[in-house]
């Protein structure tokens, strides 16, 4: 979050995306305030991609709930920014994130509130975005989860899709998000049946790749900027931007 505020002072249109955020890593309410700042100082630009985590030795390290509790520790932790962006006098009791009779100020310059994003492959996370997230934000080539069809993606979004409305929410108001870190453009990559790897290949494949996941539901699509160094980055993510961006509406 130190990082988006320095791209948020450099920057004008950018969206900021967390690229997620272990909830467990920080206490809700300081991890809160960091991101309400970073959206006001950013105009309202910020995305908030969040996740459980993976690996106990972290959230030990850093003071955060029992391994086994971080779902719902972070279910508690996505609801309490709910409450501290949105409502003046806010108010939270639960076992893993509890306030009342406080002031939280500023709250986010979006309304009601900055977009949440649920990280993760598997069903629990699926159902966690349903229940809880602004959108989804999978990673496309998770070994046990793969999501590298466009019919397996659309699949998974379906239990998004299921989980929002035995929640009584509108499955049309959740964003669905792709992370292709794999992506690159002119190195065709084998995938799991032998055949290419999605978003790998020429340039014209990986567009055409973006289209048959956009009619399963897909909105936004990412790729990872690791390039070896920062020339090499800047040239990936100039290429990508004539070759691919420039061939999408």
């Amino acid at each position: 979050m130190t990082a988006l505020s320095f791209v948020a002072a450099a920057t004008s249109r950018i969206r900021l995306l967390t690229s997620v955020l272990v909830l467990p890593h920080r206490h809700p309410l300081l991890a809160a305030k960091m991101l309400a700042t970073v959206d006001v100082l950013s105009k309202g630009r910020l995305t908030v991609g969040v996740g459980i985590g993976w690996m106990a030795e972290e959230i030990a390290l850093l003071g955060g709930p029992r391994f086994a509790e971080r779902a719902q520790a972070s279910d508690e932790y996505i609801a309490a920014f709910r409450a501290l962006w949105t409502n003046d006098k806010p108010v939270q009791r639960g076992s893993y994130a509890s306030f009342d009779k406080l002031l939280f100020a500023p709250k986010t310059s979006q309304k009601p509130h900055a977009p949440i994003w649920i990280g993760g492959e598997a069903k629990a996370a699926r159902k966690r975005a349903g229940r809880l997230g602004n959108g989804w934000y999978p990673l496309a080539i998770n070994p046990r989860y793969p999501l590298d069809t466009p019919a397996l993606y659309a699949d998974a979004l379906k239990d998004v899709h299921d989980a929002a409305e035995r929640a009584g929410r509108n499955p049309g108001e959740i964003t669905g998000a792709l992370l292709a870190i794999s992506c690159r453009i002119g190195h065709e990559q084998e995938g799991r049946d032998g055949g290419r790897l999605a978003f790998t290949g020429s340039a014209q494949a990986i567009v055409d790749d973006i289209g048959r996941y956009r009619q399963h539901g897909l909105q936004h699509f990412l790729i990872g900027g690791d390039g070896h160094d920062l020339n090499g980055t800047v040239e990936m993510l100039e290429q990508f931007a004539a070759e691919v961006m420039a061939k999408l509406d």
